[in-house]
């Protein structure tokens, strides 16, 4: 056999058996979980907020946001650490100085807001609220690279049932809470933003004391593990979309 004919033949046959394992390869089962695995690696997470969010009287730890990247991680997400943008005391307007303040580098693959008590404990109105909450949601979509699907937000917790707040009228600052946390929720969905409504279980701390930090007034590192089953879920299915 000559070598150009042996060279021809070889190809040929090269060729017939790469058509073969085209097929085969078509037809193998896809990893669904690696798949989304490798969807997820290294997770960027920017946390918005106040004394909630930076946790105020637990540990670094307890805190919700970490806890939660926590969980994805153990759940086979691989998650940077949150970056935290939130300090205790922070109304909608400082919370936006402080965002301005820090120049957060984005796009973040996933970013909570959670705020608004500071607003309604100083006695601030409701509309200034929902034009300012309106605001920072249109901020947190940008830091997302404008996936409203990758930003989700947190309701206001009723620090009403705190040793903190006794002596006060605590169905009056129930009653406000929810018209924010209405306001806040109507605005999420709107701009189709997921809302996760942590409020009813931290009414429970009125009853167990195991709930509240030592301070007496901001949520225990029980509380936010709380949370977090409820967060959880949700930005599973966020990441996953």
């Amino acid at each position: 056999m000559s070598f150009l004919k042996y060279k021809r033949r070889t190809i040929l046959l090269a060729g017939w058996l790469l058509a073969l394992s085209i097929p085969m390869l078509a037809c193998q089962p896809v990893n669904e979980q690696t798949h989304d695995s490798m969807k997820q690696q290294n997770v960027r997470y920017l946390a918005l907020g106040d004394s909630y969010t930076i946790g105020e009287s637990v540990a670094q730890s307890e805190r919700w946001p970490v806890q939660l990247a926590a969980a994805l991680s153990k759940a086979g997400v691989s998650v940077s650490a949150p970056e935290i943008i939130a300090t205790t005391g922070w109304t909608t307007n400082e919370l936006s100085d402080g965002i301005a303040k820090a120049d957060p580098k984005g796009p973040y693959d996933l970013v909570s807001l959670l705020i608004g008590v500071n607003n309604q404990y100083r006695g601030w109105s409701l509309a200034e609220y929902k034009e300012q909450f309106s605001g920072l949601l249109a901020q947190a979509i940008e830091f997302a690279g404008g996936q409203t699907s990758r930003v989700f937000v947190v309701s206001i917790p009723d620090w009403g049932v705190t040793p903190f707040a006794a002596g006060r009228d605590q169905q009056k600052i129930a009653s406000e809470i929810d018209a924010f946390n209405t306001a806040a929720r109507l605005i999420a969905e709107e701009g189709g933003v997921a809302f996760v409504d942590i409020t009813p279980g931290s009414r429970l701390a009125a009853s167990d004391a195991s709930l509240v930090a030592g301070d007496g007034l901001h949520p225990s590192g029980k509380m936010y593990s709380q949370w977090v089953e409820l967060i959880f879920p949700v930005v599973r299915s966020l990441l996953n979309d």
